[in-house]
């Protein structure tokens, strides 16, 4: 008898297995490979521009008011030199909180100008998934120790977004 529920048991649990089919993908590959990444690029080279020329003028300000202030200093009354330096200091942690938040600033119009091409590779792959059986999809660059290239739906996924896949080492072919 007990071997009848073990061999029902390991029956079930095979069963179980056999209906988890799990593939993998290379999100970064496919962003890399589709045509509208050029103009991301651009417009995120365009804003760092903008924020490297506000960074630059602020700083430019900065030596300007260093500058007067030094060559005013000997003839300023204690409370005159008081209020130059408080400017001075001022104008320091802004240009200081400025150059932080530029990097952030720049992380959020990425993350902004990539949503819709995420949304894109996302909507592809449940295509892909619905048509395949997947249940669980992991993405490649997320610390995965070994990937069966034969579940890796990356060049499907590419191929059905209709960009043409151009030779790389790093993706298998299915």
């Amino acid at each position: 008898m007990k071997q009848i529920i073990y061999i029902a048991l390991l029956t079930l649990s095979l069963s179980a297995f056999s209906q988890t089919k799990v593939g993998t993908i290379n999100n970064e590959y496919i962003l890399s490979q589709m045509p509208e990444i050029k103009d991301v690029e651009e417009k995120l080279k365009i804003y760092s521009a903008k924020l490297d020329s506000t960074i630059q003028q602020k700083y430019l300000e900065y030596q300007e008011v260093v500058a007067n202030y030094k060559e005013g200093e000997k003839d300023m009354s204690d409370l005159m030199k008081k209020m130059k330096q408080g400017e001075v200091v001022d104008l320091e942690e802004n240009l200081q909180k400025l150059q932080e938040n530029s990097s952030k600033m720049l992380q959020i119009q990425q993350d902004e100008y990539l949503r819709p091409l995420y949304n894109k590779i996302g909507k592809t792959v449940e295509a892909i998934v619905i048509e395949d059986g997947f249940t669980q999809i992991f993405d490649e660059n997320n610390s995965i120790i070994y990937i069966d290239p034969k579940f890796d739906i990356t060049l499907k996924t590419l191929e059905k977004m209709g960009i043409e896949v151009k030779d790389n080492p790093d993706v298998t072919p299915e």
